[in-house]
C-alpha cells in the first residue's frame, strides 16, 4: 500500500451507511473519490462491463473524517483494507475476481466466506468475525466513515478473519465466481422511500441473480429491514424467483400497494395479505441503529431466502 495516500483525510459525510445516514443525501448529487488500501489481485484477464446509466443504491457527499477515525484509518487500513476499486463510483478494478484463490491470498485459509452487504458502523460484521474465528467475513461499505469505524472495531481486537472493501457491492457480485460465498447479509439497507427511487433499492432480480451465482448450493441470503413498504418489495422481487426458497415460518400482513414518502401514512388503510418471513436471525447484533428503530415503534422485517439449483 502506498502509506501516503492512505494519511490523506477522506472526504465523505461522517456517519452510518445504514439507512439512517443515507436519507440525508441528495439523489442527485456527484458521489467523490476515496482512497483504498493496497492488495494484490487476482484474474487479470476478467472483464467487468460497466453500464452508462447505471443505477446506484447510494450516493456520497464531500465531507471529512474526525480525528480519531482518521487514525484509525492510518493505523488498519493496511491490515483490513482491499484495493480492489477503481474510479467515483467505486467500480470493481480490471483484474479483480473474488474466488476461493482470492479468498486464500487474502485470507490465509479456506474457511466459509460470509458478505455483509452494507456494513455501516461496523458493529455488526466486526462481532460476528469475534464471536466466530472459523469463518472469514468481508464487509462491504461505501461510506468512509463506516469503513473507518469497521477498521477501528476490528483492529482494536486484532480479529484476523475480516477484511473490509469499499466497493459497490453489485459490481463486486458480478465479478465472484459460482460457490464463493457460503451467506450474504444485507440488514437494513437505505430504503429509497420516494417511489420514483424505489429502482436504486439494493434488492432487485439482478443483484438476486449475481448473488444466487455467487454462493454455494444451499447458501443463504439474509435481509433485514425496519421499512414495511421495503419488506413488500423485498417479497415482490424474491418469493417467486427461481433458484431461490423463502425459509420463513412467521406470518407477517403487508400492505399490497406501495407507498411512498408522501403517503406512508395510507398504508395502514390498503389492502393487507399474508407473507412468511422469519424469526429474528440471531447472529445479529442489536446495534445502536436497531435499537432507535424499534424504540420509534417500528416492526423488524427479517427474510432468510436459501439459494437451490434452478429449475431450468
Amino acid at each position: 500500500m502506498n502509506s501516503n495516500t492512505m494519511s490523506e483525510t477522506r472526504n465523505v459525510t461522517p456517519g452510518s451507511s445504514n439507512h439512517s445516514e443515507e436519507h440525508m443525501t441528495d439523489p442527485m448529487t456527484t458521489p467523490t473519490t476515496a482512497g483504498v488500501a493496497h492488495a494484490t489481485t487476482a484474474n487479470a484477464s476478467a472483464t467487468h462491463p460497466h453500464p452508462l446509466h447505471k443505477v446506484l443504491s447510494f450516493v456520497r457527499r464531500s465531507g471529512r473524517l474526525d480525528d480519531r477515525l482518521q487514525r484509525a484509518w492510518d493505523n488498519y487500513a493496511d491490515t483490513y483494507l482491499l484495493d480492489i476499486t477503481t474510479g467515483n463510483l467505486l467500480d470493481v478494478r480490471e483484474g479483480v475476481t473474488l474466488n476461493r484463490n482470492f479468498v486464500a491470498q487474502h485470507w490465509g485459509n479456506d474457511n466459509p466466506l460470509i458478505v455483509e452487504i452494507g456494513t455501516g458502523q461496523g458493529e455488526n460484521v466486526v462481532a460476528a468475525a469475534a464471536a466466530h474465528p472459523e469463518t472469514n467475513f468481508l464487509a462491504l461499505e461505501v461510506y468512509d466513515p463506516g469503513v473507518a469505524h469497521t477498521l477501528l472495531l476490528a483492529g482494536k481486537q486484532g480479529l484476523p478473519n475480516i477484511r473490509v472493501a469499499q466497493v459497490n457491492a453489485p459490481e463486486l457480485f458480478k465479478v465472484t465466481e459460482p460457490g464463493t460465498v457460503a451467506e450474504v447479509w444485507t440488514f437494513f439497507p437505505d430504503p429509497w422511500p420516494k417511489k420514483k427511487h424505489h429502482k436504486r433499492r439494493i434488492v432487485q432480480v439482478g443483484m438476486s441473480d449475481d448473488i444466487h451465482r455467487a454462493l454455494v448450493e444451499n447458501g443463504l441470503w439474509r435481509i433485514a429491514t425496519d421499512i414495511e413498504d421495503y419488506a413488500l418489495h423485498v417479497h415482490e422481487v424474491m418469493d417467486h424467483l427461481d433458484g431461490w426458497t423463502n425459509l420463513g415460518g412467521v406470518t407477517v400482513s403487508l400492505p399490497v400497494e406501495h407507498v411512498g414518502k408522501g403517503n406512508a401514512d395510507m398504508a395502514a388503510d390498503m389492502p393487507h395479505a399474508d407473507f412468511k418471513e422469519s424469526e429474528r436471525f440471531e447472529g445479529r447484533v442489536l446495534t445502536n441503529f436497531e435499537k432507535k428503530g424499534l424504540a420509534a415503534g417500528r416492526v423488524i422485517h427479517d427474510f432468510t431466502y436459501q439459494a437451490v439449483p434452478v429449475s431450468r
